[in-house]
């Protein structure tokens, strides 16, 4: 149903996309805050994660628009304004002295702030034209820190450290007391769940979300692939390696049944039954915690998550060189971003020139 004093028209096609047109009457608000609503109203079909991504983002600019003029009439966006935005963005500064917000984070928003930009200029023109066509953003792909990715040798530390859970994993540390006897395990300890999350991460170069989000029933051992709800509220099916499933497989004989009665979850890595308040769905959290752990006992320092998922990239087009083996794995809507991986970085140059 439309909004009050909207009328929907029949559709048009705009590019590849087709779109109910808006009639709007004369007599609407001219503040920004009331078009914002009738955006996502209208025309936002995203997921509730990515809306409120967006709904923040806007928020901040109208925000400054405030600040600068006092009210957030349309009137008052114009070119010089969003370029004065942007240069905000760019200049503001934390107490520590960092930026406060990354060249990354800077193009999320203006990206946002000219798709907005663009429904209402073509509902309503702005008075000085559109006040972000003119703000030029870096190409789609031009983001992902590939650089970032886990080496070959820190993969196979983080692995070798994950089996190593088995044995020393949650174990007292107190080995003044425990001369001559087996330290202890901390109660409620679970080392098969941490390794096993550890290899998924690895070997399927899977997003920490998707961790939290994966169910049991998406898991298909045959195929040794794993589906998931991604961000956007699309599905990917991951494959994971031979060593991947097992570790999972190993999970699930030892520990899972042990917490399912607990959670009556359908979600394939269970919180501990002693989390209080959970739902018996992951925290994102609680994936760094793990990370952040392994990497400790592996010594291998600066790597997130993330990374495993840039080495996965990297991996693939290293083996196959076919950038849609990357998409298809990774789950890339566009090739722009799948076709990062196949940069090569200033130290594996270096290597290339000196293998001569």
């Amino acid at each position: 149903m439309a909004p009050k004093n909207q009328e929907v028209m029949p559709q048009k096609t705009i590019g590849n996309n087709t779109t109910a047109l808006i009639h709007f009457s004369d007599d609407l608000p001219n503040e920004l805050t009331w078009w914002v609503e009738q955006y996502f109203q209208c025309e936002v079909t995203t997921s509730p994660a990515s809306q409120k991504v967006q709904r923040r983002d806007l928020a901040l600019f109208l925000r400054y628009l405030r600040a600068e003029e006092r009210h957030d009439q349309r009137a008052a966006w114009t070119p010089r304004l969003s370029r004065a935005f942007h240069l905000h963005m760019q200049r503001t500064l934390t107490p520590q002295g960092t930026r406060t917000w990354s060249e990354k984070t800077i193009i999320r928003i203006l990206a946002h702030l000219k798709t907005f930009a663009t429904w209402v200029h073509m509902l309503r023109p702005f008075p000085l034209g559109h006040p972000m066509a003119k703000l030029k953003l870096p190409a789609v792909g031009t983001g992902l820190e590939v650089d970032r990715a886990l080496t070959p040798a820190e993969r196979r530390k983080l692995l070798d450290a994950a089996d190593l859970l088995l044995t020393i994993g949650g174990r007292s540390k107190d080995r003044k007391r425990y001369k001559t006897t087996e330290r202890p395990r901390r109660k409620g300890y679970r080392p098969y769940w941490n390794r096993a999350m550890l290899y998924t991460l690895i070997e399927t170069g899977m997003r920490r979300g998707a961790i939290t989000r994966l169910d049991l029933a998406g898991l298909d051992a045959a195929r040794k692939a794993l589906t998931v709800p991604e961000k956007g509220g699309s599905t990917h099916t991951y494959h994971i390696s031979q060593e991947g499933l097992r570790a999972l497989q190993d999970y699930l004989t030892h520990e899972r049944p042990q917490v399912a009665a607990h959670w009556q979850s359908p979600a394939l890595f269970l919180p501990a039954s002693t989390v209080a308040g959970s739902t018996g769905c992951l925290a994102v959290l609680a994936v760094s915690e793990i990370w952040n752990a392994v990497c400790q006992v592996a010594q291998v320092q600066g790597r997130t998550p993330h990374s495993a998922r840039h080495a996965m990239g990297k991996h693939i087009i290293a083996k196959t060189g076919n950038i849609a083996a990357v998409q298809k794995q990774l789950g890339h809507k566009q090739a722009a971003y799948s076709m990062q991986y196949a940069r090569i970085s200033a130290d594996e140059l270096g290597h290339v020139l000196d293998d001569r």
